[in-house]
Order: structure tokens, then sequence, then C-alpha cells
């Protein structure tokens, strides 16, 4: 595929079902653009070096944030969008079927400082796939 050629959303989701193992589809800069599905409740933790965009495609989404004993909770519904800024901590949990896609410097690790069973090493999604 040329550079020139668009990245297509539903021929990268086709592309895999994994959930919580986000997928890059870009870089932009010193940022990724990830695309993931997940469902249910993730890890609390946060990303010390980095901000981390939230952008609902389908599904919803609540981001609770701050800490597990008092959070405060963003609730995303499709075509939301949220910025989780550097080194706080939050805590993802889904509706099934929801896809986000998400923006953060390159080398952030899904489960930031937590790290866990939980952490995904990041995937290509090939460019050959998305055209």
């Amino acid at each position: 595929m040329e550079h020139t050629d668009p990245i297509s959303i539903p021929a990268a989701l086709a592309s895999f079902a994994e959930e919580w193992h986000p997928r890059r589809l870009a870089t932009v800069n010193d940022h990724d653009v990830k695309i993931v599905r997940i469902s249910g409740r993730f890890v609390w933790h946060g990303h010390p070096n980095s901000d981390e965009l939230f952008l609902v495609l389908a599904g919803g989404m609540t981001l609770a944030l701050g800490s597990e004993a008092d959070p405060t909770e963003i609730v995303l519904g499709p075509e939301e969008a949220f910025v989780v800024p550097a080194g706080t901590l939050h805590c993802p949990r889904a509706d099934p079927g929801t896809v986000v896609l998400l923006i953060e410097k390159v080398g952030t690790v899904n489960t930031g400082d937590a790290g866990g069973e939980r952490t995904a090493a990041l995937q290509e999604l090939g460019r050959y796939e998305l055209g």
C-alpha cells in the first residue's frame, strides 16, 4: 500500500478479534494512533510520561480517574473523546463490543506503570492489510 492510501478502520478491525490488545494504525510525529477492542474492566494504571486520548468509535465506556477508593467517573459514548493527563491513575471499563481509538506517545505500554498479566505487546497492522 502506498503512503497516499487511506487507512480503513473497518479493515483494521476485521483483522483481529482480541480484546485489550491494541494495534498500531499509524505513527504521527512521536505519537502512536492505536485501535483496540475492549470489554469489561481493565487494571488501574497510569502513564507517567504520556497523555492518553480515548476516542470511542463504537459501544461505550467509563473511565474511572484518580483512585480506586474514590474515583471520578467519565462516561463516553460513540464519537466522544477524553484525554487522561500524564500521570493520572485511571481504569477503563467498557460495554461488550466497544472499539476505541487511542493516541499516546510512542512506546507507551497499555498497562502503564502497573504492568502485570494484562500487559500486551503493541502489534502492528501491516499497511497491506488496511487498504
